[in-house]
């Protein structure tokens, strides 16, 4: 069982081994799948490639793109959720059940549909005004409290994913581009839309550095946290911008990753307790290694073929909600 680490040590050992298992991820990610490599070959590969060799071009051609990919898709939805769960105090809140991920895949589909785009800048654009329309209309029908917010975003998400399957089956092209991206994988892109996008992620997640103090001040309720000084309006819109940006970017790179957002909070929570400014690192690093280790295993269950790391994602945390569900002291805030 999971038990709280107290003091700054404790905490500061436990980023470390998170760490650790990250890096430990990612070298799994370089070396495993249909084409097992020694890992003293995934080695020369990075530092001395040989050019024509197959093992080589297979590592540095696919899988350390969708090795940088899941790390900083993981890292952006864990941050998103642990923002999320923080600024509406609600459990249960993430990207995908407050229905960002499914606004800003809907607006990716449409791009791609009737807009004919092809480039990520292209796509980031629409999965930003797709996932703020999202947050606009999840947050008018909940009016904020925790309960109406979570509804509001299940049913938006319930409309807007089988609208953005629709629409993919009605253009040929676009669903054969977007194919495996819609059901959450790493493979198919490379570091081109990673070089085009980071600077998004690093926006949100300055963001969210900027406001992790303030949220453990906005749990303590609206009525102490403006007593203390803090502008409660500044840091929910803030923090509301920094979720937008993590949450469609990480979806412009990885597709729609249900549940991730909810899984990794509750576990950083239980490790280092409430506190955002560890909180909200620990939820990065824990965000990128669940990816990258469903990545990993979603490539080896199911040899020849894979199984998309979204798939994998949404049966890991799918006890988590249900734990939620059953009552909060499980995995409570």
């Amino acid at each position: 069982m999971l038990t709280l680490a107290k003091g700054r040590r404790a905490r500061a050992a436990l980023l470390l081994v998170a760490l650790l298992a990250v890096l430990a991820a990612v070298v799994l990610s370089l070396a495993l799948g249909v084409r097992g490599v020694a890992f003293s070959e995934t080695w020369r590969a990075l530092t001395d490639p040989v050019a024509g060799n197959v093992d080589h071009d297979v590592i540095r051609g696919q899988r350390v793109p969708r090795t940088v990919i899941g790390l900083l898709a993981g890292a952006a939805l864990g941050v998103a959720g642990a923002l999320a769960q923080g600024v509406t105090r609600n459990p249960i809140a993430d990207p995908g059940l407050l229905g960002l991920n499914a606004g800003a895949s809907l607006g990716i589909v449409v791009a791609a549909v009737y807009f004919s785009v092809t480039s990520p800048m292209g796509f980031i654009w629409f999965a930003f005004a797709g996932a703020a329309i999202a947050v606009v209309i999840v947050f008018a029908i909940g009016h904020g409290r925790p309960v109406q917010l979570a509804l509001a975003g299940a049913t938006l998400t319930a409309f807007m994913a089988p609208l953005t399957t629709l629409l993919l089956y009605r253009d040929v092209t676009a669903f054969d581009r977007l194919r495996h991206w819609s059901v959450g994988a790493l493979n198919g892109r490379d570091l081109e839309v990673v070089a085009t996008l980071w600077p998004f992620l690093a926006f949100g997640f300055v963001l969210a550095a900027f406001v992790a103090h303030r949220l453990n001040a906005l749990a303590l309720g609206d009525d102490v946290a403006s007593a203390l000084g803090q502008s409660v309006g500044t840091t929910r819109a803030v923090t509301g911008i920094a979720i937008v940006a993590l949450a469609a970017t990480a979806t412009a790179f990885a597709g729609p990753i249900a549940l991730l957002g909810l899984a990794v909070p509750h576990a950083a929570r239980r490790l280092v307790g409430p506190d955002h400014r560890w909180l909200t690192p620990l939820a990065a690093l824990l965000g990128a290694f669940l990816l990258l280790a469903a990545d990993v295993l979603g490539r080896l269950v199911r040899q020849p073929d894979e199984l998309e790391a979204g798939v994998v994602v949404a049966i890991l945390g799918a006890p988590v909600l249900i734990a939620v569900a059953r009552g909060r002291r499980v995995v409570g805030l």
